[in-house]
């Protein structure tokens, strides 16, 4: 069994909990409020504002010229093609930008991001991928999933071609193949770190489902003292 397999294997609950979320069952079948699917975008930018941040890290640790250009190439394919993306997303659901200006991620999305800049900061490159993987490999799954799924809302049929579409498809293939090229000189103590974080991302995914579902806030709104 390849070292992905086994993670893709351990990983199995969290990811088939992600599959049957009320989020993402509603985007395939277009139930799911339009303000929900606003917050999930708020807080996507964000988290893909630091995921490209971590891929870009890993070019810098990458042990060879090839590997280190493939991971920029990732890095800058966030910035053109997801964000992009999202950028349309906020036109068509009226995002201003004063309220980008004013939003603050939701408490999953930074502890998400947090725990990938502590991997990205801390750990080899094979712990990094492993952490960013899920992001990866669960979203072309539920992609993959939802081909066919024809919900009324336009935004939601984008956004499951996006994910489903072999260009990203591509993309994560390469992660994977990558991930299992680095675990066969990886350390076993190495090993079980890289699982470790991949495990935790894969929670994290659920998490986030349930973030954008709940519109999630932080417990205590603190409030800005007068200056009058």
């Amino acid at each position: 069994m390849k070292f992905s397999e086994r993670l893709r294997l351990k990983a199995d609950a969290s990811w088939n909990a992600s599959f049957v979320h009320p989020f993402v069952t509603g985007v395939a079948d277009g139930s799911l409020p339009l303000e929900n699917f606003k917050y999930y975008v708020l807080n996507d930018a964000y988290y893909l504002s630091v995921f490209a941040k971590v891929q870009a890290l890993g070019a810098a640790k990458a042990p060879d010229l090839y590997t280190a250009s493939r991971m920029a190439f990732h890095a800058q394919g966030t910035y053109n093609a997801e964000l992009s993306l999202h950028e349309n997303f906020s036109t068509r659901l009226g995002i201003t930008e004063e309220e980008r200006a004013k939003f603050q991620p939701a408490p999953t999305a930074y502890a998400y991001t947090t725990h990938l800049l502590s991997v990205g900061y801390t750990g080899t490159l094979g712990e990094m991928i492993a952490a960013m993987l899920p992001c990866y490999w669960l979203y072309w799954e539920i992609g993959k999933r939802l081909q066919g799924s024809t919900p009324e809302e336009p935004i939601y049929r984008d956004w499951i071609e996006a994910y489903g579409g072999e260009w990203f498809g591509t993309l994560v293939q390469e992660q994977i193949d990558r991930i299992d090229a680095l675990a066969e000189v990886a350390s076993e103590e190495e090993k079980e770190r890289m699982e470790r974080h991949f495990l935790l991302s894969s929670q994290y995914e659920w998490s986030f489902w349930q973030m954008a579902f709940t519109l999630e806030q932080w417990p205590i709104v603190e409030k800005t003292p007068s200056l009058t």
